[in-house]
């Protein structure tokens, strides 16, 4: 389906107008050196995929370009960077690297850290909900649902329960599966629903492919983090290499193995390309989500 559809020279433009956005709505002047530890968390450090994945199914659905597309981008980076601030925290993960650099609460300490997560959280759903007319109501409700969702109970935040309780448990691959589908997964489908959301309205086919897309992405990113935590080190993850192992947390690579871990994640990617055919939509306007789709599986951080 791709061709020759030059991926980098795609998502440059796009990660310029992301970091460009978000340093402009994340503010440094919030009380008390709160907005210091909220810039620290999302800017200069992350890939975006979450961001791009927006994008990228806007563009798909004839949305490309609209303000409700770049908000809703930054509106999950800032979800995705607030989860990463708690996780990193000592009653949860308790990690010391984070995007190359120390984490948040090493680097402003736990207190500020915890709000500055909270503050993160909050910003997400100003960004969907402008009230300078730049987004219809419909489509600002569409957005806030969607991003709720996939953070909550039912999504982000239950999938990090579950991770915390399954320490030093063996589960079966739909017990991980389903951990990994709300932990990680939500937040990726989500990514390309809100995109989506951005349409005015959209063809059954093309809606259900997009999340099957969504779904099977979700999982190999988590199947490929996995297999990366036990062949990459430290300085090319930019966090903690083995950390996973050292908490004896089950991972698709203990539970299948290394080899099977990389056909699992093939599959997906395999799903995840069938489900954007299954579409029906433009091929041409498919190849970012597809270059996306081959970059989540061959990432090397």
């Amino acid at each position: 389906m791709s061709g020759g559809f030059d991926l980098q020279g795609w998502m440059q433009p796009r990660l310029g107008q992301v970091e460009q956005a978000l340093s402009a709505w994340v503010d440094d002047q919030a009380p008390a050196g709160l907005g210091q530890a909220m810039r620290y968390a999302v800017l200069d450090g992350g890939k975006r995929l979450r961001p791009l994945l927006v994008l990228a199914a806007a563009e798909a659905v004839g949305a490309g370009g609209s303000a409700a597309a770049l908000r809703a981008a930054c509106a999950i980076e800032l979800i995705h960077a607030y989860s990463l601030v708690h996780d990193d925290m000592p009653c949860m993960d308790n990690d010391v690297l984070r995007r190359g650099k120390p984490t948040v609460h090493v680097q402003f300490g736990q207190a500020q850290a915890l709000l500055a997560g909270d503050a993160l959280q909050s910003l997400a759903f100003e960004l969907l909900t402008p009230q300078d007319g730049s987004v219809s109501p419909e489509v600002q409700a569409r957005c806030a649902g969607l991003l709720a969702r996939a953070s909550g109970y039912w999504g982000m935040a239950g999938g990090q329960a579950i991770d915390l309780a399954s320490v030093g448990q063996q589960l079966s691959e739909a017990q991980l599966r389903q951990m990994h589908r709300l932990k990680t997964g939500a937040l990726l489908l989500c990514s390309v629903e809100l995109g989506a959301a951005c349409a005015p309205a959209l063809p059954q086919a093309a809606a259900q492919g997009l999340q099957r897309f969504g779904q099977a992405l979700g999982l190999a990113f988590q199947v490929v983090d996995d297999i990366l935590d036990v062949t990459a080190d430290s300085a090319t993850l930019g966090k903690t290499a083995g950390k996973d192992a050292a908490a004896n947390k089950p991972t698709y690579v203990a539970l299948m193995g290394l080899e099977a871990a990389q056909r699992q994640a093939d599959e997906l990617a395999q799903q995840a390309l069938q489900a954007l055919v299954d579409t029906a939509l433009d091929s041409a306007a498919l190849q970012a989500l597809e270059g996306l789709a081959g970059m989540v599986v061959r990432r090397q951080h």
